[in-house]
């Protein structure tokens, strides 16, 4: 899977992130005690506790989810994939056919005292299992806050997983609830992190909220029926709660919709300031962490954050980089930073499926008509003077990112770029474009409304200059740009989307669900039966040269059908006050959060550093 981020970031996940208010503290004691906090800047909000929908899939809440649960496994410093037996354990019965047992550890428990186990499993499965829908996307409608709503009675998951897809067989669940069995239909390449943690969302909460019932024992007892009774009736409430009840933009009443088993547990949550978590007294199946509270504050303006973090407000940022924010960074004393390349890459991306410039329906169902007009306006991308704009003053030898599923400087990254025909958009061609609208006997102006965060000063500099090309070559490009940009994916309201992906782990199939037909993330609606083939050849192979060849079929048929274009891998820069020791970062998401339990206030310094002492 790979996450929105807002650019600052989500963007990235991501796939992004939004309009945030500047930064805000709650009002401190006037009395320093013995507790600590670290207190964080983001620029995204967090809005759902369940980022496995397409709606929630968004940095901004996998940072949060990431404190509040506990996980199989997670990637360490160095990438590797690293097992959590304190939490839990898991091992291959049989690999022909593929059978995998999970078991949970006696101990872990929810937040409200009730046991993890095989219920939440169960809940991570079928929820991302097609087989139990009985609607599908184009069935449902969709909210500007995200939401969905299905048509009354049926079934619908806003979420797909194909590792999930290939356990047709109701899993085996142990005497004691605490063990699940999963039977893999085929073999699964990546299946180690296709289930990394039982669920973000209690299975009881949502089955206690959608079929009213008040006994969390009964209450899982009867998600587990559902799914193996295959059961509509109850299956339809559930879907509903599961896609939309654990929404949220401040904290809410009912504290079923944030339980945690992890290492905090949020305790406060104001509108587009901040979330304070703090630390779960029952936690002890994970690396324990060192401070009591972790605060994260929200400002989508990077130079707001580097002046909290100047002013003592916040003591870790990792904002969008700039010119300003490096010079600004440079001056400050206690302060240290490093520069580098973040994990996440801006993209633009067109729909197929929106009745709009580039889909096929436009035209009578004339497919090679509707080809011409996208390839026509990635032609007009200005990529080249985007990097030199706006990301070489960051990084002085910033090139743009020429490959869909590879990282810049992976072992084969030069080798997918040479052969995945990315060359086509290499440099604007105007010429061209004008061309191929006329081949396609396309009248123009085409209009083409493109959406992205329009808070966001780079990402608003870059609609700005990809407007300016386009419009040389015929399209009149409306700014579509949104503060809420990211709850509007998918909802066909637009025609072209800047954003960016920020991978979650380093398997090839990491890339799956933005391409096939139907993936969470392909907001799209694009479909070629050729790239799910690939993809499903992909699933099952382990040889490295194998993979290669097939990430070059891939790339070259999204190529091919012209689904859009790679711009750039972020610069990125990540800073804290002196203060705060163990801070480190990874190029998957949680980035600066995945090493939290390191965290530590330094002794020496605390007291001159209120905000990382002072209980809030």
């Amino acid at each position: 899977m790979k996450i929105r981020r807002i650019s600052a970031a989500a963007a990235a996940v991501a796939a992004g992130a939004l309009v945030l208010t500047a930064c805000s503290s709650p009002a401190p004691q006037s009395e320093i005690d013995e507790t600590t906090s670290v207190n964080v800047s983001w620029n995204q909000p967090m809005f759902s506790t369940n980022n496995l929908t397409s709606n929630g899939n968004a940095t901004a809440n996998a940072n949060v989810i990431y404190l509040m649960t506990s996980f199989f496994n997670y990637y360490d410093g160095d990438l590797n994939l690293a097992k959590n037996e304190d939490f839990g354990t898991y091992e291959v019965e049989s690999e022909d056919p593929l059978v995998v047992k999970y078991t949970i550890n006696d101990g872990v428990t929810w937040s409200d005292g009730e046991p993890v186990d095989a219920a939440d499993m169960i809940l991570w499965w079928g929820a991302q299992n097609d087989m139990f829908d009985t609607a599908s996307g184009d069935d449902v409608e969709s909210g500007d806050d995200g939401s969905v709503t299905a048509p009354e009675g049926s079934v619908f998951f806003d979420s797909s997983s194909p590792a999930m897809n290939l356990i047709t067989e109701f899993p085996e669940i142990s005497d004691d609830n605490k063990s699940v069995t999963f039977h893999y239909t085929e073999p699964r390449s990546d299946w180690e992190v296709s289930m990394s943690q039982p669920s973000p969302i209690a299975a009881h909460a949502v089955a206690e909220i959608a079929l009213g019932i008040d006994d969390p024992t009964e209450a899982k007892n009867a998600l587990i029926d559902a799914f193996k009774n295959n059961d509509a009736a109850a299956l339809a409430p559930i879907s509903e709660t599961w896609n939309n009840g654990f929404n949220f933009t401040s904290l809410p009443d009912d504290e079923r919709l944030y339980l945690s088993y992890g290492a905090y547990i949020i305790s406060d949550y104001v509108e587009n300031q901040y979330v304070t978590l703090t630390k779960n007294p029952d936690y002890t199946w994970g690396p324990e962490p060192k401070v009591d509270s972790i605060t994260i504050r929200y400002t989508e303006d990077p130079l707001a954050a580097v002046t909290a973090l100047q002013n003592g407000e916040v003591d870790l940022i990792a904002p969008q980089s700039s010119v300003d924010v490096l010079a600004t960074l440079e001056g400050i004393d206690g302060v240290s930073y490093s520069s580098e390349q973040e994990g996440t890459y801006e993209h633009v991306d067109l729909t197929f499926n929106n009745g709009g410039p580039f889909d096929p329906a436009a035209y009578g169902g004339d497919a090679d008509k509707a080809l011409k007009v996208r390839q026509a306006f990635l032609k007009t991308i200005p990529r080249q003077e985007i990097i030199e704009k706006l990301i070489q003053p960051l990084e002085e030898g910033a090139t743009t990112r020429d490959s869909f599923t590879v990282v810049p400087g992976s072992p084969n990254y030069d080798e997918v770029v040479a052969n995945n025909d990315s060359s086509l958009w290499a440099d604007v061609d105007i010429e061209g474009a004008k061309a191929l609208l006329a081949e396609a006997g396309v009248t123009t102006p085409v209009d083409v409304r493109f959406l992205y965060g329009k808070s966001n000063v780079r990402r608003a500099n870059e609609y700005q200059l990809i407007a300016q090309s386009a419009s040389q070559a015929g399209f009149n490009v409306i700014d579509n740009g949104d503060d809420n940009w990211s709850s509007l994916l998918g909802g066909g309201t637009y025609d072209a989307s800047l954003f960016g992906w920020q991978s979650t782990n380093t398997f090839a199939l990491n890339s799956e669900a933005n391409y096939i037909t139907d993936g969470v993330n392909n907001f799209g609606g694009y479909s070629n039966p050729a790239i799910d083939e690939l993809y499903g050849q992909m699933s099952t192979n382990t040889d490295a040269d194998v993979e290669t060849q097939l990430t070059i079929d891939i790339e070259k048929q999204l190529n091919a059908d012209a689904f859009g274009v790679n711009i750039f891998q972020f610069p990125g820069v990540v800073a804290h006050r002196d203060v705060l020791q163990g801070v480190s970062t990874i190029t998957l998401s949680p980035t600066i959060f995945w090493n939290y339990w390191d965290w530590e206030i330094s002794a020496s310094d605390s007291l001159d550093a209120p905000s990382a002492t002072e209980t809030e």
